[in-house]
């Protein structure tokens, strides 16, 4: 074989005219085959010898003739290698064996080395200018080429050492590569690339010698060189050597069998001698090719088609091999895969650009027929982008390139027009790839100089979301078309139509959404939502009129709902769409509804009340959790709760668009309820007559009832929030009067309400009247006189005893709001029986004790520590009178007298106008005497009592209570003739103990008498004065004399205080009757009416 080697450069030529992206080019000639009446096994065959055994040839071929080192990613066994091609191609063994043979009888192919020399770093000065020259050598040596000398130190192989020079003046010129010089550096770039053949890699080596070039130089342009001293020895030195002999640099060798079939590295550039070590290095790459490959072999395709046809072979295998039911096949080939694509597309010298290429072309196609993961389309749409910068691709291969993009583009738009199909919504995943690998490739600068038009990639997107769309309502409107052609038919296929929207449009807005606007900036809601609209309006259109003369079937009506609920949830979606204000084609669908809804809300009533009259029928009125604290109702109380419910889902179903029409029906929904509240509290009070005559129990059952009632009337209670009035309100107002709307609506709510609450309040009385009696009864025997009278706490108790068991029993059986609701008459009436015994005539302040002491019992059991009647509805004005009045009958004679006193020093504490006149004194007393001294100064605007117009007044001072003073003698001022105002100015000592000044009651009464000579003297009036209130009792120091008190003189007004009434009927007790004889004397005499 006479070798060649050629030289490569990088970039040369220029590309034929590049032709437009979709536009024709000449079909090759291809044999036509009529495959309509052809066997499936025949073309399966066919396609075997056409097809496949080109490439397994191919194969085989590069397996036998493989170069290079494996490497450790790579299979090295050969037989493992035949192994997996047999299997990927499906060939049998005898196929196999026979194929083999064939490509074992053809021309082995042209083995090289193709090395690229891309730079040194770090090489040695050997100008005078410090820098270098350098230029390489490269040469593959074989074991009889290469030049040794024995070395001093031994003998055989292992003691030869190389030559000086290696390659230069050893191996003949035609063999050896020379690279450019690259002038005065010392880091050169070469970039250059050299093939060198050989015919076998054992024991041959690759040989690579750096030189410096030396020009002649004249000396002096030498001696302008010399920068230092060592440019000096430099000159010395050349001069010792020829003129224009080159400096060796370094050598790099390699042993071809070392080498793996593509290598990139930096390499030591060695010495000859020890004189310099450090050398630098060189940044090699290695590959080893083939050339001159049998001509029989070819598919008759370039190497990048072949490597192409390949691929897909290896990944359907592959894929075939995957795991049923995994994930996508993520494009991750097996390592006989890798290692035989690897060794064709190197051994055929395929660029990386062109294996890109091919990938694509590959991948693309198979991904329309197999399940791949687009993320392997994506990075090789990267990888085309990234090459596409830094090469050029023949001309052929770019229209390949342009076709496949162009054709991927359209396929990828199909599926996205068929999304709902090809991708269901648990693969999102694969959709959102699938658009960011024809976002990336529509952005890429390969895709938009091979196009001559440009592309909007969205606007393509929603086009092709508007066409699936289409189709897929047409698709579906086909799927439900009715085989009978009636009224009802037609509703129902129309409703599955719209449900069917509805739900896709779900997926739309949970799934969809996000993939489109993540990937493509798409709407896809929005642009689904508007086609749907438009689409759907045409069918309610022509299926429904706008109106019927006729009344409409119940049954049509029915049929109708679920369709008018399908359409509400689709219009009601347009709130996710971008354009919120745009006038959809479904705006006033309801119209067509108009005539159904009247039939819609008659049902509801109509369910709603037979399945209370069920519920009624059933119920035995017990509560439905038995001894629960708050559920205390029975289980048709639930149900009739559960009906309302029923009614408010009906209203929210509806959501009826037009306003008026809303608030008729809200109207319709409340007149409803409220008559079936009205009919259940009839239905349940007659159920409770029924029970009542079975068992006897008519308390519980009439408890039960009035609980009902009260949950009836607390679910009634929130109807106007639950179904939101308020909003409602806002609705109607600029067609609905607030008047007209309270009239209607509050006013209907009101009216059942009132009901309810009468209802209970009814059964509540006829609760309490049942207890009235037996109340009434045992008030009367604690109060009972005759006999012996048993101490308070005895006596109560039989009434304790009895009202514990009943309240407990109502308590357990009525609501917390009923219970209260009966406590209340029942204290009401408790404290009227309890005022009617204490007026008795009953001369036993044991007797008082014991209605006080029943007193305090009852608040304690009506209150309950707070959880029964507050004690603001207990305190109320008959508890106040009836409370005050025990416990003045409770106290002693002398405790009323007191409490009297102390009144009547209220009173002229104050009273304030001077009606009657006043009297003025200075009042002390002087504890270390112990005596009392009063000095009464004068009085003033007394009344005139004598027929003259005067008075003869003079004042009397006594002490009170007597029976507190019963020493102390009653003192009298001298008289004044004819005086209205008459000067004393007289003093009195009275011997008394502070004690007795500061007990309850004691006071200083100052009577003004208008003196008579022939008959009793007349009454002017008369003033009290506190013993505690004068000075000297409470001050450690005697107080002033001066000090005076003037107090006002008062009538008593007749028969009007409550303590002489009491004391009037002490009649067994001497001194009260004598203080009351006093008293009664005081008011005949008063001029108080």
């Amino acid at each position: 074989m006479n070798p060649t080697a050629s030289r490569i450069a990088h970039g040369q030529g220029s590309p034929a005219p590049m032709r437009k992206l979709g536009t024709t080019r000449k079909p090759r000639d291809r044999k036509v085959f009529n495959l309509k009446d052809e066997d499936p096994e025949d073309t399966k065959r066919r396609v075997k010898e056409l097809e496949l055994k080109p490439l397994y040839k191919e194969m085989l071929y590069t397996i036998l003739h493989r170069l290079g080192k494996p490497s450790p990613e790579h299979i090295s066994d050969n037989r493992e290698l035949f192994q997996y091609v047999q299997k990927a191609f499906s060939m049998s063994q005898a196929e196999h064996e026979e194929l083999l043979l064939k490509v074992q009888g053809l021309e082995p192919p042209t083995s090289c080395l193709m090395v690229t020399v891309k730079e040194a770093k770090g090489i040695l000065g050997k100008d005078v200018s410090g820098f270098s020259d350098p230029y390489c050598m490269l040469a593959i040596v074989h074991p009889s080429d290469s030049p040794f000398e024995k070395s001093s130190k031994g003998h055989g192989p292992l003691f030869r050492k190389p030559k000086k020079a290696v390659v230069k003046n050893t191996i003949s010129e035609d063999f050896i590569q020379r690279s450019s010089v690259k002038k005065q550096t010392l880091n050169p770039i070469w970039d250059e690339t050299f093939v060198l053949e050989f015919e076998d890699n054992v024991g041959a080596e690759f040989h690579m010698d750096m030189w410096d070039m030396d020009e002649i130089e004249t000396l002096g342009q030498k001696l302008g060189e010399i920068t230092d001293l060592h440019s000096l020895k430099r000159i010395f030195k050349d001069a010792k050597k020829g003129q224009g002999q080159d400096d060796f640099l370094g050598n790099v060798v390699i042993k071809l069998e070392d080498l793996h079939c593509t290598e990139d590295e930096w390499y030591i550039l060695e010495p000859r001698t020890e004189t310099y070590p450090d050398r630098g290095k060189c940044h090699l790459q290695f590959k080893f090719i083939h050339k001159e490959r049998d001509t029989s072999l070819g598919t008759g395709q370039p190497a990048y088609t072949t490597y192409c046809g390949l691929l897909k072979q290896f990944v359907q295998y592959d894929i075939s091999q995957h795991q049923e039911g995994s994930s996508a096949w993520k494009g991750e080939l097996c390592a006989p895969a890798q290692t035989l694509l690897h060794l064709h597309a190197t051994l055929n010298n395929l660029q990386p650009f062109l294996q890109d290429l091919g990938k694509w072309l590959a991948f693309s196609k198979l991904y329309q027929s197999l399940e791949l993961d687009s993320n392997i389309l994506l990075h090789q749409v990267t990888s085309i982008e990234y090459q596409w910068a830094m090469e050029k691709l023949p001309y052929q291969q770019k229209h390949e390139l342009a076709d496949s993009l162009q054709a991927f583009l359209l396929y990828g738009l199909s599926l996205v027009r068929r999304f709902r199909d090809v991708f269901p919504p648990k693969s999102a995943q694969r959709l959102q790839s699938l658009l960011r690998v024809l976002v990336q490739m529509c952005k890429m600068k390969a895709f938009r100089e091979l196009n001559p038009q440009t592309i909007d990639f969205q606007h393509k997107v929603t086009e092709a979301l508007q066409e699936g769309t289409k189709e897929w309502f047409k698709m579906k409107k086909e799927l439900h078309q009715p085989m009978v052609k009636s009224m009802e038919e037609t509703v129902r296929a129309l409703a599955c139509l719209v449900r069917e929207v509805k739900d896709d449009l779900n997926v739309n807005k949970e799934v969809w959404t996000k993939v489109f606007s993540s990937t493509v900036r798409v709407d896809v809601f929005t642009v689904n939502y508007l086609e749907f609209d438009a689409l759907l309006a045409v069918e309610v259109q022509e299926t429904l009129p706008s109106s019927t003369e006729t009344q409409l079937s119940q049954e049509v009506a029915d049929i109708l709902y679920p369709l008018y609920l399908s359409l509400l949830d689709v219009h009601k979606a347009k709130s996710f769409i971008q354009n919120k204000d745009k006038v959809l084609a479904l705006t006033v669908f309801h119209v067509r509804f108009r005539d159904a809804l009247p039939c819609w809300l008659q049902k509801a009533y109509s369910t709603a009340l037979v399945r209370i009259q069920r519920a009624v029928q059933v119920d035995q009125l017990k509560p439905l959790i038995e001894n629960s604290p708050l559920i205390k109702h029975s289980s048709s109380a639930v149900d009739l709760a559960t009906c309302f419910a029923q009614i408010r889902g009906t209203w929210n179903q509806l959501s009826w668009p037009d306003p008026e029409d809303a608030f008729m029906v809200m109207v319709k929904l409340t007149e409803d309820m409220c008559k079936i509240t009205l009919i259940y509290c009839k239905m349940i009070n007659q159920r409770a007559e029924e029970l009542k005559s079975d068992n006897g129990d008519a308390a519980n059952k009439l408890c039960v009832v009035v609980n009902n009632i009260e949950h009836l009337r607390s679910v009634l209670q929130k109807v106007p929030d639950q179904l939101d009035w308020a909003g409602l309100r806002q609705r109607t107002g600029h067609v609905i009067e607030e008047g007209q709307f309270r009239n209607t609506l509050y006013a209907q709510l009101q009216h059942a309400q009132g009901v309810l609450d009468r209802q209970i309040c009814d059964a509540v009385l006829t609760l309490g009247h049942k207890l009235h009696a037996d109340i009434e009864n045992q008030i009367l025997i604690l109060a009972d006189s005759h006999g012996p009278l048993p101490k308070p706490e005895d006596a109560v108790v039989s009434l304790m005893r009895f009202l514990e068991q009943e309240l407990h029993y109502m308590n357990e059986n009525l609501v917390q709001e009923n219970f209260n609701s009966l406590l209340a008459p029942l204290w009401t009436h408790a404290i009227k029986i309890l005022h009617r015994v204490s007026q008795q005539q009953v001369f036993s302040l044991e007797f008082y004790q014991r209605l006080q002491y029943a007193l305090q019992c009852l608040e304690q059991c009506f209150h309950a520590e707070g959880n029964g009647l507050s004690l603001e509805t207990l305190h109320a004005g008959e508890y106040k009178a009836l409370k005050a009045n025990l416990e003045l009958t409770t106290l002693s004679n002398r405790e009323l007298i007191q409490k009297y006193l102390d009144r009547k020093v209220t009173e002229q504490k104050r009273y304030s106008g001077e009606k009657y006149g006043a009297v003025t004194l200075i009042g002390s007393y002087k504890k270390e005497e112990q005596k009392l001294y009063i000095e009464v100064l004068n009085a003033v605007n007394l009344i005139p009592l004598d027929s003259n117009g005067a008075s003869d007044p003079f004042v009397q001072l006594s002490l009170e209570p007597r029976y507190m003073f019963p020493e102390v003698e009653t003192r009298n001022t001298k008289k004044k003739k004819a005086e209205l105002n008459p000067l004393f100015e007289e003093s009195f000592e009275f011997l008394v103990s502070p004690e007795q000044c500061c007990a309850d009651g004691a006071c200083l009464v100052l009577t003004v008498f208008d003196y008579d000579t022939l008959g009793t003297d007349d009454f002017e009036g008369e003033a009290f004065l506190s013993l505690k209130a004068i000075p000297g009792l409470r001050e450690s120091q005697e107080p002033a004399r001066t000090q005076q008190i003037r107090l006002p003189l008062m009538h008593p007004k007749p028969n009007e205080d409550n303590i002489l009434k009491l004391l009037e009927t002490r009649r067994s007790d001497r001194e009260a009757q004598a203080f009351i004889k006093q008293r009664r004397q005081r008011e005949r005499k008063s001029q108080e009416v």
